[in-house]
């Protein structure tokens, strides 16, 4: 289902350089079914941060990295292998996931089959007991989690190409990431205030032997992710003509991979310095949230309690900098939009760098709050308007192929930012070098950045 009906059958002509803008003389209109179909995107953007606000970092995570699973931080060290063992299928898998999925019109089949067994998984963490025999359960069960949920989220990506244009996908993607971003805000309240705060029982009697309110976060965050896919899984969308589905084999979609890897150097430059671009800054991104509370706690003074309403606040930031980001990005172009907000993010590093240390009325906690905001504002619109370019760039019979790049450059290089932070605190000891360190990884996608031009119709990966 396409997002717009052609007004005529002369519409596949190319984009005006002058404006992101639909091709002249080609009017296009949103139908009813088109906007139900938004919506239903947008809801599993909402369910799906199910697995990265609560099973992955704040609850699950946390639950398997504590010592109720073994002495010196064994937990830590199960789950940092098992995921980094995830992240290479992930890297050496997506892209021939996503252009198996393109090639046999069947990216919505894929998308409910892998939506199921993210779902399936957090629901059977429940089974993990706060006891060391049952740490690799854990660890296998939340890698496996992180893995499928990398196929679904391929796949929920490409399909930002059937359902906006090219006047819209700013957009339609800064408000899917605000979604994600509210719904996990949403689930985060939602557990915390029945199964983690104040006294046992929790609700429905849940107590905390054994762990058990937090086992049952896993069954609640796996409903709520269920509820809120539903719309999008089982809406009724155009299927594939089956005159256009190829039948490929194992072997030839890694051999048509790498003929699209030399196709876009040799070919589209500007794609394949995006990719490029967009996996080194995004490890800086990413490392924004991941170091965030370390940052907060080790050098700015917040207290544990407030990392917690700091996090919700961030959250709220970021959704609102996506929406703003999206409809910037249909205006002035994605790039505009990705290299404002990585500078404006280098500016609120140097803020945090100045107020390390009490400067006047300024104390390093209200520092922290207010650039650290600053952060949480402009690492929403980076993000969107990323994947809104590669969507303005991917023609729907690719979209999954190109995806999955997306996917295995960013994973490519999720070392970037440990191996930096580690060299930085070495040079310096002290928490100064994680900013440092994030901020020279996010400068250097910023000057990769300048090597790509805005995306525009007539520019398709072909």
């Amino acid at each position: 289902m396409t997002a717009t009906t052609a007004d005529s059958a002369g519409c596949s002509g190319t984009a005006s350089s002058a404006s992101p803008a639909s091709p002249a003389g080609c009017a296009t209109k949103t139908t009813s079914s088109s906007k139900s179909m938004i919506a239903s995107w947008f809801l599993w953007s909402w369910g799906n941060a199910s697995v990265s606000a609560v099973m992955v970092t704040f609850v699950f995570g946390t639950y398997l990295a504590s010592d109720v699973f073994g002495p010196d931080e064994r937990g830590t060290q199960w789950l940092t292998s098992a995921n980094a063992i995830a992240g290479i299928i992930i890297a050496v898998t997506a892209p021939v996931i996503g252009q198996r999925a393109d090639k046999t019109g069947r990216r919505k089949l894929w998308l409910i089959v892998h939506t199921l067994l993210v779902v399936g998984l957090m629901a059977a963490c429940f089974f993990v007991q706060p006891e060391p025999g049952f740490l690799l359960l854990g660890v296998s069960l939340l890698a496996a989690l992180t893995l499928f949920d990398e196929f679904a989220n391929l796949n929920y990506n490409a399909m930002i190409v059937d359902i906006a244009r090219e006047g819209n996908m700013g957009r339609i993607s800064g408000i899917g990431w605000g979604f994600g971003y509210l719904g996990g805000i949403g689930l985060l309240m939602l557990v915390y205030l029945s199964l983690i705060a104040g006294e046992p029982p929790h609700i429905f009697g849940i107590g905390e032997d054994e762990a058990l309110n937090i086992r049952a976060v896993a069954v609640v965050s796996a409903a709520w992710f269920l509820i809120f896919a539903l719309p999008l899984l089982l809406h009724k969308e155009k299927t594939a003509d089956k005159n256009t589905i190829e039948h490929v084999s194992i072997a030839q979609s890694y051999r048509r991979l790498l003929a699209v890897i030399v196709r876009l150097w040799r070919d589209d430059r500007n794609t394949f310095w995006f990719l490029v671009s967009s996996a080194i800054y995004r490890d800086g991104l990413s490392a924004v949230f991941a170091y965030g509370a370390i940052l907060g706690t080790t050098l700015y003074g917040i207290s544990p309690a407030n990392v917690i309403i700091f996090g919700i606040a961030g959250n709220v930031t970021s959704a609102l900098g996506a929406f703003l980001g999206g409809w910037l990005d249909d205006r002035l172009g994605p790039k505009f939009v990705i290299s404002a907000s990585l500078w404006a993010l280098l500016a609120t590093a140097v803020g945090l760098l100045i107020f390390s240390e009490e400067r006047g009325p300024i104390t390093p906690t209200l520092a922290f709050w207010i650039f650290g905001l600053g952060l949480c504002l402009f690492v929403g619109p980076a993000q969107a308007s990323s994947r809104g370019f590669i969507g303005r760039i991917a023609p729907p019979e690719k979209a999954g192929e190109l995806f999955g790049l997306y996917a295995t450059a960013g994973r490519s290089v999720s070392f970037l930012a440990p191996v930096m932070i580690s060299i930085f605190l070495a040079l310096l000891g002290n928490n100064i070098a994680i900013i440092l360190a994030i901020a020279t990884i996010l400068a250097v996608g910023l000057a990769l950045l300048y090597k790509v031009d805005n995306p525009r119709e007539h520019a398709r990966v072909v």
